[in-house]
């Protein structure tokens, strides 16, 4: 503990955003880093509590308090307190193959979990973990770590989002072959094409790539595994030792209603990754959705739909409204009945705050259009069991609608159906916790895949653990951390 008394005399103090009539005239990320001696501050105020909820419990269940990959937070805030970035950032890296990932597009739980968090100011961890590897790489301690001795086992990961990237490099630092089959044209999966580039810049992912290529791991790009051009899952079952299955969960949630059928109603899915691609100078290949000088409504209230918003006024749209069907959620949390666990409370996204009307309890019932283009949504407010609310009806123009409610389970038609892996009952990849094994034998599956739409954290943790799996089940015991 570097400061006993730090959390009495320091105050919270957290990275700033660029004022937003600058940040919406580029795709750039806009959080303007804290000082080194910020950073030690914030640091200093870390409790190095009796029971650390902020290291998570190591639990896979929903809801656990504090860090799913279980960073050791308490021992890498002491390291920066007292200046020993180095060692903080092997610290970090033990238990997190890629903190620049989870400091930039984490929700952070661990700070919600955080004992400061009582009183709403928690340690701004998040800010620190971002910190240390962004220094980690000027700095050039990161570097490629292949394995000394391999072990003849070759093994194909089916999926180069943040799952497979953390199972592969665990896998390829255990001396095996890694071989990973990528569909889209580079590495990150969501983080690449959903995630927009205001809030992770894509660079960031190539620099990891890197040093992973050095660690041995070949990257197999534009290989849709299963798919009617792809490569054949016979081949890949034969070819290979172990097969890990960490694509994501990308069939999204419909609204099946009167007038779905009209045009400038898109999937939220359809239209992030376009964007994505016009920033890395990728082609499109799809007739163009843009928000330019059209009313926007967004349905969804998650971080898909704030991703659809930023977006969405990034190209100018002229109004930008989200529709979210719970109701308004408090805007304080009881700490007696939710801490150390994720609590639910009003929450503002950066991209919200940057000019998006939001309406909450709120029912779409039908698109009307106009030359068979939508126009116009019509709704209602609802109560608490989501039932219309008579008299409370209300339309709303809209030339572009972005549908953000989340997504039911991975794609089947394909890689799935082609393999004949049994599914569980919400249509994921069926494999349990203990050693990720799906219903074929030497064939595994992690990350959103297995456990349908959830954080990247959650991606990696997986991604680590299914990694341990592979490997004992390869070499009959193993040595790679969890």
């Amino acid at each position: 503990m570097g400061k006993v008394t730090g959390f009495l005399e320091i105050e919270r103090h957290d990275r700033k955003y660029a004022p937003v009539a600058e940040r919406l005239k580029n795709f750039n990320e806009f959080v303007v880093p804290l000082s080194e001696k910020e950073l030690r501050d914030q640091a200093a105020r870390c409790m190095n509590c009796g029971i650390p909820y902020c290291h998570g419990t190591g639990s896979a269940a929903p809801g656990t308090p504090g860090c799913p990959v279980n960073n050791q937070i308490p021992d890498w805030n002491d390291l920066i307190y007292n200046g020993n970035w180095e060692e903080a950032s092997r610290n970090l890296h033990s238990t997190n193959n890629f903190p620049e990932f989870t400091g930039r597009i984490c929700p952070a739980p661990c700070e919600a979990s955080c004992t400061l968090n009582i009183d709403d100011n928690p340690v701004t961890i998040k800010t620190i973990e971002c910190a240390i590897v962004d220094k980690a790489f000027e700095q050039g301690w990161i570097k490629p770590e292949p394995a000394a001795v391999k072990t003849g086992k070759k093994i194909a990961v089916v999926g180069a989002g943040p799952a497979g990237m953390a199972c592969a490099q665990q896998l390829a630092r255990a001396g095996h072959d890694v071989h990973v089959f990528e569909k889209n044209a580079k590495a990150g999966g969501l983080l690449r094409y959903g995630i927009p580039d205001f809030k992770m810049e894509k660079g960031i992912i190539d620099r990891r790539v890197g040093q992973m290529e050095g660690e041995g791991i070949t990257f197999h790009y534009g290989v849709n595994v299963g798919g009617k051009d792809g490569l054949d899952t016979k081949s890949l079952l034969k070819d290979y030792d172990a097969v890990a299955l960490t694509g994501g969960a990308e069939a999204p949630r419909d609204l099946p209603i009167p007038g779905r059928d009209l045009a400038g109603i898109h999937y939220a899915m359809d239209f992030l990754p376009q964007q994505n691609r016009r920033v890395g100078n990728e082609p499109v290949n799809a007739t163009e959705i843009l928000a330019g000088g059209k009313h926007v409504v967004v349905i969804g209230g998650g971080d898909t739909g704030s991703d659809c918003i930023g977006t969405s006024l990034r190209q100018g749209a002229k109004s930008v409204t989200q529709l979210e069907i719970m109701p308004a959620p408090p805007e304080r949390e009881n700490k007696a009945l939710t801490w150390p666990n994720w609590p639910l409370k009003m929450r503002t996204s950066s991209s919200q705050a940057e000019g998006a009307v939001r309406e909450f309890a709120v029912l779409t019932q039908k698109f009307e259009g106009e030359n068979g283009a939508v126009k116009t949504l019509h709704c209602v407010r609802v109560d608490g069991q989501f039932k219309p609310i008579p008299g409370t009806e209300f339309a709303l123009a809209a030339d572009l609608v972005l549908l953000a409610m989340g997504f039911v389970h991975p794609v089947h038609e394909g890689l799935l159906k082609s393999l004949g892996v049994d599914l569980d009952p919400r249509g994921n990849v069926k494999a349990n916790l203990t050693d990720y094994q799906t219903s074929l034998p030497k064939v595994f599956s992690a990350g959103d895949m297995r456990r349908g739409q959830s954080l990247v954290v959650w991606a990696i943790r997986e991604g680590r653990l299914c990694a341990q799996a592979v490997d004992k089940f390869l070499m009959g015991k193993t040595e790679l951390p969890r």
